[in-house]
């Protein structure tokens, strides 16, 4: 399966949206993309949104790890949201979920945030 990623930036908010399987092949491309974004946009925030990603291997878990250093860094927040139940339950064996909120979708992962879209 291919993977997919789009990026839509609200105020200081930087909402990535996963598709399809974030795995060691797509790794690299993503942590790249991700971190020019945050970089060029001055972002603060991050909200991943997971509602259409289908599979995450320990490679993915290290790209938001890294994200998460970066945006904690600049003084910011990671919210995730729309996760499956394959993908939470991945979030919550890694523990993962200590340090990073969720919410159920990506209005509420903006209004955690205090981001108006």
């Amino acid at each position: 399966m291919s993977f997919g990623i789009h990026m839509e930036q609200h105020r200081q908010a930087l909402i990535v949206r996963l598709e399809g399987e974030l795995d060691h092949h797509a790794a690299d491309s993503v942590r790249t993309q991700m971190e020019d974004a945050i970089i060029r946009g001055n972002v603060t925030h991050l909200i991943l949104s997971l509602k259409e990603l289908s599979f995450m291997d320990s490679s993915g878990i290290g790209v938001i790890l890294g994200r998460y250093k970066l945006i904690t860094s600049r003084g910011g927040k990671m919210v995730v949201c729309d996760a499956s139940p394959a993908v939470y339950r991945l979030f919550e064996m890694s523990g993962l979920f200590k340090i990073v909120a969720i919410e159920p979708s990506e209005k509420q992962a903006l209004s955690s945030l205090g981001v108006v879209s």
